[in-house]
């Protein structure tokens, strides 16, 4: 089954319930599912943990909606401060309405955007590393557990490089080595090389991640700041083929001012 996408950020932002309920294997019930008396998933149940009695992270997810064109959106005045140049910028692609965006030319998302976009996503744990599964342009991300430290002079990348350790019940993953044209939602908050990204995964129960990000981007912004997210548990579904560009009528239309 292939997914047919417009590039129109209010179209996407409204094409997740639709996505879920077209999603495959919709007859084929996930293994393991705590269930409720009349069979659907009981999301409040105990968090699963992995046999070294880590909270296992594994499962189809999808984001609390509403950060799509604005991952800032819960912070209070004075938590976000621009420098000069990255104002502009930020000012630019909003009345532009991202007509520059890079995802608009099926350009990876990155992250943390990948974590507010309308799609679901996939976490597995394998040997010595947690994979995450985007549907969004099929993107994956590493988060390497084996003691390993960030590159020093990485080849700048989209997902930039991850490194994960444990601290309680708390998965904390370290990031750098990012592009310097990122952007880190719809609306182009941007990221530079110079960003890293601090991100705390705590699974309160089966059915919910909270994710707290702390972005620190020197060049782009003059003190660090954080994000709050939640991620709720979608079984007995799977994630479906995405398709980039295919017969795209959007992009001519965003003009802006």
């Amino acid at each position: 089954m292939v997914l047919t996408l417009s590039l129109n950020k209010t179209i996407a932002g409204l094409m997740l319930p639709a996505m879920i309920a077209g999603a495959q294997w919709l007859d084929f019930p996930t293994p393991g599912v705590p269930r409720l008396p009349d069979g659907k998933p009981n999301l409040t149940a105990p968090a699963p943990k992995t046999a070294d009695g880590k909270p296992d992270l594994s499962g189809i997810w999808t984001t609390k909606a509403g950060y799509t064109g604005n991952i800032a959106r819960d912070l209070k005045p004075g938590e976000l401060s621009f420098q000069p140049w990255a104002s502009e910028l930020y000012k630019h692609r909003v009345e532009t309405q991202g007509k520059e965006d890079p995802q608009a030319y099926c350009v990876l998302s990155g992250v943390p955007r990948e974590h507010v976009v309308p799609y679901p996503f996939k976490i597995l744990n394998s040997q010595g590393m947690i994979v995450i599964l985007y549907e969004a342009l099929h993107s994956y991300r590493q988060i390497f557990m084996d003691g390993r430290k960030l590159p020093k002079d990485p080849n700048p990348t989209w997902m930039g490089y991850s490194v994960g350790h444990w601290e309680g019940d708390t998965l904390v993953v370290n990031s750098s080595g990012f592009v310097d044209n990122n952007w880190l939602d719809n609306s182009g908050h941007p990221g530079t090389e110079a960003m890293k990204l601090t991100e705390r995964f705590r699974r309160r129960d089966y059915g919910h991640i909270d994710l707290a990000i702390t972005i620190d981007d020197p060049k782009a912004y003059t003190k660090p700041w954080t994000v709050n997210l939640e991620f709720t548990a979608t079984p007995d579904t799977d994630l479906i083929e995405y398709v980039c560009d295919e017969n795209e009528k959007d992009l001519k239309h965003l003009v802006g001012k």
